[in-house]
């Protein structure tokens, strides 16, 4: 059935939800797993010379790094296993790269913040977005914000 399941993560406890189903999934099929973590890139432009800076945001080369650790802590959980848990950490849009890499996978596996109505239609959502152009698994947490 599923022979390579696309984790897509970020710090989120409902990320942790995901990695929970994903990596049992995994477990009962003989799946292997590819855990991605994206960094979106932020570049800020002022609308004026004289408006001030953002606050001090980490760098690309710091997020990579946070990416780098977490995604480790994810192998580290499907070494426990038994999961084959190949890392990914990539810089862009979340959705997008989600989109991409999904193609070389059967399923996609991520939480949700479980926002709905105005909240959703104003800002949109990666697991949503991501839904729409992939078969996806959407893992909420429990007790949703």
């Amino acid at each position: 059935m599923y022979k390579k399941i696309l984790i897509a993560m970020d710090e989120s406890r409902h990320s942790e939800e995901a990695i929970k189903h994903g990596l049992m999934l995994a477990k009962v099929l003989g799946a292997s797993v590819t855990v991605l973590y994206v960094v979106e890139e932020i570049i800020y432009v002022p609308p004026s010379p004289y408006m001030s800076p953002p606050p001090i945001t980490p760098s690309l080369a710091q997020s990579q790094e946070e990416g780098k650790k977490i995604v480790e802590k994810v192998i580290e959980k499907g070494k426990e296993m038994g999961v084959k848990v190949t890392p990914m950490v990539t810089v862009g849009h979340p959705a997008s790269e989600i989109i991409e890499h999904a193609k070389n996978h059967d399923l996609v596996v991520m939480g949700t913040l479980g926002r709905s109505g105005i909240v959703s239609l104003l800002i949109g959502s990666v697991a949503e977005k991501v839904v729409r152009h992939a078969p996806a698994l959407v893992v909420g947490a429990k007790g949703n914000e």
